[in-house]
């Protein structure tokens, strides 16, 4: 599995995309310092960024490779290899080098501004890490998809569509479910619902964490009163650990399963 990470990695690595992506992080980084002199407000702006562009690049690039190196696994799967080390060596090459354009395309301006002598380096780094998941876990979910489907245009649809429904539906839906029902007690299922779903969980975490909870009224005092604490970090890591782990683990069903 190790040869074959470190095969598209390095893949990877030289392909425009990967520089095309780690530029434009950098670029957003260096422009978002220059507007913004405070540290702090950079974060703000580079949440509503990472939330929304993470998750879509995360997608498209892992169905993309896929389909792309097709050929490429078939004549893999003739060698005496697992089949699960083949994929996940696949799954875990894309999804590291993504990360590294991410941690270091907007690491670097930050770091040259002034980082680590600011109070904004804590927001920063959950920031980061949040984006780190968010990479994962919708690379894995490209990767099912991906597995599910042998039509690349039927590929291609389902993955933008997962993303738009996390994305933007799933909001649209949950709200209206919270304003149809708002005369009963809906604490837990509102902590539930964003459970649910890794990009509201990430965004509510770096809200709570840039400490501007109040701007989502009565929802962000429930939130903080959970999130804020040091047992619902905790538990929001893990939940978004398990949204890693479950499709990585049907990547691995899947491909033992599935007949090339």
């Amino acid at each position: 599995m190790l040869k074959i990470l470190k095969y598209s990695f390095y893949d990877l690595m030289r392909s425009r995309w990967s520089y095309v992506y780690f530029a434009f992080y950098l670029l957003l980084g260096i422009v978002l310092l220059f507007l913004n002199n405070d540290l702090s407000k950079a974060v703000i702006t580079l949440m509503n960024v990472i939330i929304v562009l993470v998750p879509l690049i995360g997608t498209i690039f892992g169905v993309m490779y896929y389909y792309n190196s097709k050929e490429f696994t078939e004549l893999l799967l003739a060698q005496p290899l697992k089949r699960s080390s083949i994929f996940m060596g696949q799954y875990l090459g894309v999804a590291i080098s993504l990360s590294m354009s991410l941690i270091l395309g907007l690491g670097l301006p930050f770091v040259f501004y002034g980082l680590f002598e600011s109070s904004a380096i804590w927001d920063f780094s959950l920031l980061l890490i949040t984006g780190t998941f968010l990479t994962l876990i919708f690379t894995a979910l490209a990767f099912n998809i991906a597995l599910s489907n042998e039509n690349k245009i039927k590929g291609f649809g389902y993955a933008i569509l997962l993303w738009l429904f996390l994305a933007v539906i799933y909001d649209g839906l949950f709200l209206m479910t919270l304003i149809m029902f708002e005369d009963y007690p809906l604490d837990k299922l509102s902590l539930i619902g964003t459970m649910l779903n890794p990009i509201d969980l990430s965004r509510t975490l770096i809200l709570l964490k840039l400490d501007i909870s109040a701007l989502l009224g009565y929802t962000g005092a429930v939130f903080k009163q959970f999130f804020g604490t040091s047992f619902g970090l905790i538990v929001s890591f893990a939940m978004l650990t398990v949204w890693v782990i479950l499709p990585v683990l049907r990547i691995i069903f899947k491909s033992n399963k599935k007949d090339f």
